[in-house]
């Protein structure tokens, strides 16, 4: 799948989302890129082995007091080579891009890995 369709794909994850996750997702950009650099992995914490499907990257809501603002946009970034690795066609592309923006916008709200994890298995 070229990027184009990827980012279309992407865009429509974003289109999707509950209203409730619309209205609430504020100074957030959502962004594609092939895949995360080692850089990123190496901050995540991921062992050996391990890849980013997407990575959140600003201040959570739960962290903004009454000073913050005129801040840059949150990213929240999707990462195509690492999702389609684990794809056999664009309809599991499309629900693991769904997943994935959903688990990073969670952080944007100040959720964390953990308790993600807990909400899942719950």
């Amino acid at each position: 799948m070229n990027q184009e369709e990827f980012a279309r794909l992407v865009a429509r994850a974003v289109e999707d989302l509950p209203e409730e996750f619309l209205t609430r997702l504020e100074n957030a950009d959502v962004v594609v890129r092939e895949e995360p650099t080692p850089s990123e992995l190496k901050r995540t914490g991921l062992g050996r082995g391990k890849t980013l499907l997407g990575l959140y990257e600003g201040v959570p809501q739960t962290r903004r007091g009454s000073h913050y603002g005129m801040i840059l946009p949150d990213k929240i970034t999707i990462f195509q080579k690492p999702i389609e690795a684990r794809c056999r066609n664009a309809d599991e592309v499309y629900a693991v891009i769904k997943k994935t923006l959903r688990h990073e916008i969670a952080h944007h709200f100040g959720i964390s890995d953990a308790r993600l994890r807990e909400i899942e298995e719950g």
